[in-house]
């Protein structure tokens, strides 16, 4: 019997001392990165994008690292989007870490560090933009900042209307305003 007991303990120790070796082994092996581009479903790749457009007097472009197009959901993911907007009297910059551009309607989502800066000095910050196009409404339900010479606005959402010129700040509202200089 003690020899059947110092057989399966003999057995246990060797089994442990193999699993031991084996993760051991395992851990210290060299990790690889796979070589190339990540695989991707999307129907097209594109590289380097640069998209010009007017409508309705406004003129915009759009700049992406990359464009991936997906055309049953009618959708192309972009990454490292920068939108320029030129209407008459003034320009906006649009830029984000990636993106969605959805066909019809031409609507667009912005995310992650997605900073909006104006001609006129305005910078506004948020994690996520969308903008409606058969509403003319650029809207987000996440955080921003809003700052421009030295006033800054912070709120938990936002909804600017083109067609009537509107501009809410949502949610609980904070607002610091700095004086301008007496001249």
């Amino acid at each position: 019997m003690r020899n059947l007991a110092r057989g399966i303990l003999a057995v246990v120790a060797v089994f442990v001392v193999i699993v031991a070796m084996t993760l051991i082994a395992r851990s210290r092996a060299a990790r690889t990165e796979p070589f190339g581009p990540a695989p991707t479903t999307a129907d097209l790749r594109i590289k380097e994008v640069d998209l010009e457009e007017e409508t309705k007097g406004v003129r915009w472009r759009l700049r992406a690292e990359q464009a991936l197009m997906y055309d049953q959901e009618g959708r192309t993911n972009l990454r490292k989007p920068a939108v320029r907007v030129f209407e008459r009297n003034r320009s906006w910059t649009i830029i984000g870490d990636e993106g969605d551009l959805f066909r019809d309607p031409r609507n667009v989502e912005l995310r992650r560090n997605v900073i909006v800066t104006s001609s006129e000095g305005m910078r506004l910050e948020t994690s996520v933009l969308r903008w409606d196009a058969d509403e003319q409404r650029l809207w987000t339900d996440a955080p921003v900042t809003i700052t421009r010479d030295g006033s800054v606005v912070h709120g938990t959402g936002l909804e600017v209307r083109l067609d009537d010129e509107s501009t809410t700040v949502q949610g609980r509202v904070r607002a610091s305003f700095a004086r301008k200089a007496a001249r």
